[in-house]
């Protein structure tokens, strides 16, 4: 029995193999689009693709166009072409604005550039570009039954970006220790990030790479500006409190902070 069912299967593999092979050469433009759309059905979008790939251009302007051309760019996003899924999607919403399909081809174009988004220390035009279409798509349909997903992959890129921004900061103060004008590039980093996300949940850390810049800096610098430095560093330390009573760099913002209240003093003692 086991044997007679394998060969039931290679027959029907072989069968829909052989029906493949030749709709897809011969000139039906009707079978071909039977077939993709069995295909689809089915979830074998790589075939279905191949066959809407071919009959794409040939329903152009018919009424079927519209849906050819939509399932067409659904099955490169079933296959994770991803760049060509938003391609396609772009094509079909500029081809059929008033498509009962345009709310969800505006969601899957958009999540095709959050699929290609890269890691937050690349190049992020990507994740850019899936910003402005996943915030386009939230703002212009509120109700969908797709809201929550693209508000949670837009909060997800956004702290994408903003990870990158606080690592190029951390960065400049990391250098910092070696070359302490640097330090200056670090602080108006951390400076812009704390003043351009105030939302971010890397907020708290910032806060503390800015205690500890401001803190360096002040140590290693000239008499004249020494002093100012070290109040800078003080004010540094008493917002990451302000904010954060209970924040997880309190051992280290007080050591630092330890070392701001000894010069200081000096300077007290002195006057």
């Amino acid at each position: 029995m086991r044997s007679v069912f394998l060969l039931l299967v290679v027959a029907v593999v072989f069968s829909s193999c052989n029906e493949y092979q030749k709709v897809l050469k011969n000139d039906d433009v009707k079978a071909k689009y039977d077939l993709a759309q069995k295909y689809y059905d089915e979830g074998d979008f790589k075939r279905a693709k191949r066959l809407y790939e071919q009959i794409a251009p040939r329903y152009v302007g018919k009424p079927q166009g519209e849906r050819v051309m939509f399932f067409f760019a659904d099955t490169y996003f079933k296959t994770k072409d991803y760049y060509l899924a938003g391609y396609q999607f772009e094509r079909f919403i500029k081809s059929y604005p008033r498509s009962d399909k345009i709310q969800e081809a505006t969601f899957f174009g958009a999540k095709s550039y959050y699929e290609l988004s890269p890691a937050y220390s690349l190049d992020q035009t990507d994740t850019d570009k899936a910003l402005v279409k996943l915030q386009s798509f939230i703002n212009t349909y509120p109700e969908s039954e797709f809201f929550d997903e693209a508000n949670a992959m837009a909060k997800e890129l956004t702290a994408k970006k903003e990870k990158k921004q606080l690592e190029i900061a951390k960065q400049f103060n990391k250098l910092g220790q070696f070359n302490y004008p640097i330090l200056v590039s670090a602080i108006t980093s951390l400076d812009n990030f704390i003043s351009d996300n105030p939302g971010s949940i890397y907020r708290e850390e910032a806060l503390y790479y800015k205690i500890e810049a401001t803190t360096n800096l002040a140590m290693n610098s000239v008499e004249s500006k020494r002093k100012e430095r070290l109040e800078d560093a003080q004010a540094a330390y008493n917002t990451l409190f302000r904010y954060y009573p209970d924040t997880k760099f309190k051992k280290k913002a007080d050591n630092l902070s330890s070392k701001i209240q000894k010069e200081l003093g000096s300077y007290a003692n002195s006057k």
